[in-house]
């Protein structure tokens, strides 16, 4: 057995990689074959180099039993690819035993790849020096990252319950930029003079191998019991798994029938590929969908106008323009617009478009230092607004970190969200 052990990960990562796409390519499209051929290249690719050294270094011992983990996590990867050719939504032991192990496995190879090429610079320098023995101590970092993607599986999916209680009404900085925000995790704030207007969000839940349908309403339900005034869903309902999956969105969503007339919702990027399937799971809970439309509502807070804006790649400035001219501002009302991509609020050309637009679509960066009570992400200076309250004029910002996450399990110090915001006029 042993002496077989060696050649299994190899034969099985040529063989996904070569059939999966074919079969993808013969089934589902040209689209999900490339996109298979090229995700599961990069990680055979890094996979393949990682396995291939493990004898230098790892103890003879313990050497079959990381060839064989390594085995199980190509064989794994393979069998949920090819499930998604015919993508549903799975029970626990399938998740249990072959999706979430394969996307881990996935996630690490990917990363392995580009690690491997940021070590080689080092490693080329130490060998030209002759460092035999700094090479070595270089050979364990390998595995690192498998390290923080088997980490990352079981801290992925751990939300963050908080009460953050935003600041408006008051102009902010001309340019862009984050503003500050009150955080509570543990201890509860000093209670307000005024009522403030108590919102929950719901962004990218993201039904799928990583959120089932019992974990997703479970969270709502815990959600729904902070009895808030309003209840926002900014986007990205779905996955492939769900997609094809009629009701799933409709059960794991049932708890917002116990507010009705409360709960809103906009389209994401994701779910123009269901389209039919989000309406139909919002609609089952009374959840009124605002495809670039707008209503009102009375809360205890005062009168309140919600704008949602469809998601568009391309025009977004027109988009939003038009958009907001064909809902001007009502007197007397607070104004929020529900908008999924947070990039597009650079594109916003009214100065008072809203009192606060709400966002998600980033997971908060995924990537960072949040978890130490730092804002700094891996996007803190891409054009996407990352996490957190942001502010330009008299438009200001929320991005959510999100309520779950798509694909690879790689939140990494930036956990997701589960807040009640308090929204306060100075």
């Amino acid at each position: 057995m042993n002496e077989t052990l060696p050649w299994i990960f190899p034969v099985l990562a040529v063989t996904t990689w070569t059939l999966i796409p074919v079969y993808a390519g013969l089934r589902r499209g040209r689209f999900y074959a490339i996109f298979s051929a090229i995700v599961l290249g990069l990680a055979a690719t890094g996979g393949g180099i990682v396995f291939a050294r493990l004898g230098d270094w790892v103890p003879e011992p313990a050497l079959p039993g990381l060839q064989m983990a390594f085995a199980y996590g190509m064989a794994a990867t393979s069998a949920h690819y090819a499930s998604l050719v015919n993508a549903r939504m799975r029970g626990p032991i399938f998740r249990g035993l072959i999706s979430i192990p394969g996307q881990t496995f996935l996630a690490a190879g990917f990363m392995a790849t580009f690690w491997l090429l940021g070590l080689l610079v080092p490693r080329l320098l130490l060998w030209g020096l002759g460092a035999d023995t700094a090479l070595r101590w270089l050979m364990p970092l390998d595995l690192l990252p498998y390290a923080v993607a088997f980490a990352a599986a079981f801290t992925s999916p751990r939300l963050s319950p908080e009460l953050v209680r935003l600041h408006l009404g008051m102009p902010g900085p001309e340019k862009f930029q984050r503003v500050p925000m009150e955080r509570y995790r543990r201890s509860p704030p000093a209670p307000l003079t005024t009522r403030p207007l108590r919102v929950i969000q719901i962004a990218d839940p993201h039904l799928g191998p990583w959120q089932s349908v019992a974990r997703l309403r479970n969270i709502v339900e815990g959600l729904v019991d902070r009895n808030p005034d309003l209840i926002l869903l900014t986007g990205d309902f779905l996955t492939m798994e769900s997609n094809s999956t009629a009701g799933a969105l409709a059960e794991a969503l049932a708890p917002l029938q116990r507010l009705p007339g409360r709960c809103f919702a906009i389209f994401g990027n994701h779910d123009h590929e269901a389209p039919d399937e989000v309406r139909a799971g919002l609609a089952a809970n009374k959840v009124r969908l605002l495809v670039d439309d707008a209503c009102t509502l009375e809360t205890e807070a005062g009168p309140v106008q919600v704008v949602g804006a469809d998601y568009v790649s391309r025009d977004r400035r027109e988009h939003l323009e038009k958009l907001l001219n064909n809902h001007p501002r009502l007197p007397d009302h607070r104004r929020l617009l529900l908008l999924h991509d947070p990039s597009a609020f650079h594109d916003l050309t009214h100065d008072d478009a809203a009192d606060l637009v709400f966002s998600g679509h980033t997971h908060g960066g995924q990537m960072g230092l949040v978890s130490l009570g730092l804002n700094w992400t891996v996007l803190a200076r891409s054009r996407w607004p990352d996490h957190g309250h942001f502010a330009k004029g008299t438009n200001h910002l929320y991005v959510h970190r999100g309520t779950g996450f798509y694909g690879f399990p790689l939140r990494v110090g930036v956990p997701g969200e589960a807040s009640l915001l308090e929204l306060v006029w100075d």
